[in-house]
């Protein structure tokens, strides 16, 4: 992922800035506080201590994961607001350096505590001639990228985030991956409890975090039965698993189709690619009309053109970029970082008569923080227009 090899590059300009600067105090024979050292010592070194700390333990476990992503906010906050005021100390604007170091604590405290968990509703109307007019005005409800393993205050979290949903009345929800985090004991049941007081009917697929791709000890636990326990979960709090295929949604006489793309696990160490080579679509589309609107549920949004390609996607829901969990929006328009490494990463997107709408997701990985890209919950009403 972009973070970890920025990461690194950033500690070390840290320790190199605070080697200097500590060893120029000493030249000025300027008293240099032990503890002060000692601070900016362990801080840089976390971007070292955390790849290390992977190299021991046996498995990413819950509580391990949890740990690094806390780590990460921690030396976000120390370091970068310090690496801002040596710049600007060094073009002899100290004061300067100091507002703006200041500022970019203080929005990092912003991210990890409201921006984390403050749910915005995004209400979006997708108009098609195709759709039929018996779906003119039928509400859907997308959720993505709860990650629960990572969720810092379950409770409180997720009972918002069900609220937002009932609110919206939809008629149907769909989850489009990455329920958990690491494995499928993180959907606990506490966390079954909070999402079965999802009123509407409920589909999923699965993203890269569900299939387990993170398990290091996959002999305690393998990849495919963490997997399995997962759907089997989902089912049983009366979510439907759409695992590679397309079931037909009836209303006012009319029909069309709704198909669930799954993760594939192959693609475990290419999902940021910008190009993808999906192999289950056949399955997904397997004697689907291509008459019939379609709407398709699938994590990655790297494979929408491959979907429109094969005549389906009228509307098509993804997650997994996250908007990176930081987003800056200016004039109507936004950044992230995300888009070095996606050419559709945030939002909405037309083309040829088709949408793909990219969920920013609720939870969090790397680090406990979103800025600018807030936990999402979208709405989407279908309209049928000439």
């Amino acid at each position: 992922m972009l973070l970890f090899l920025v990461i690194p590059l950033l500690g070390a300009a840290a320790i190199l800035a605070d080697v200097l600067r500590f060893r120029r105090l000493r030249l000025q024979h300027r008293p240099v506080a032990p503890l002060r050292m000692l601070w900016c010592g362990v801080t840089d070194l976390i971007p070292v201590a955390v790849p290390l700390a992977g190299l021991v333990v046996s498995d990413n476990t819950t509580g391990y994961m949890a740990a690094v992503m806390w780590l990460v906010w921690i030396w976000m906050l120390t370091v970068l607001p310090r690496l801002v005021y040596y710049i600007f100390r060094l073009l002899h604007l100290r004061r300067t350096g100091i507002v703006l170091a200041c500022g970019i604590a203080a929005a990092l405290i912003w991210g990890a505590t409201l921006g984390r968990t403050d749910v915005h509703v995004s209400r979006v109307e997708v108009c098609s001639p195709r759709l039929p007019a018996g779906f003119d005005g039928m509400r859907i409800v997308q959720l993505s990228d709860m990650h629960l393993g990572t969720i810092v205050s379950p409770e409180r979290e997720l009972t918002r985030i069900v609220d937002s949903v009932n609110a919206m009345r939809p008629e149907l929800v769909i989850f489009t991956g990455d329920l958990v985090n690491i494995r499928a004991s993180e959907l606990d049941g506490q966390a079954v409890r909070l999402l079965r007081r999802i009123e509407a009917p409920v589909v999923s697929v699965t993203g890269n975090h569900d299939v387990g791709s993170y398990i290091k000890d996959t002999v305690s636990l393998p990849r495919e039965r963490s997997l399995a326990d997962l759907l089997a979960a989902q089912r049983a709090m009366g979510w439907r698993v759409l695992d590679d295929e397309t079931l037909y949604l009836h209303r006012g006489g009319d029909s069309i189709s709704l198909s669930g793309v799954s993760f594939d696990p192959a693609l475990r160490k290419q999902r940021h690619d910008s190009e993808l080579e999906a192999t289950n679509l056949d399955r997904v589309y397997a004697g689907v009309p291509d008459s019939l609107y379609n709407l398709t549920a699938v994590h990655l949004p790297q494979l929408w053109e491959q979907i429109t390609a094969r005549g389906y996607g009228d509307l098509t829901l993804a997650g997994h970029v996250h908007a990176m969990q930081f987003k800056v929006r200016l004039f109507g328009r936004a950044w992230s970082p995300a888009a070095w490494l996606y050419e559709r990463w945030s939002g909405r997107y037309d083309e040829q008569g088709r949408t793909l709408y990219i969920n920013d997701g609720t939870g969090y990985v790397a680090y406990p923080m979103r800025l600018g890209a807030w936990p999402e919950v979208t709405l989407f009403t279908l309209k049928r227009c000439e």
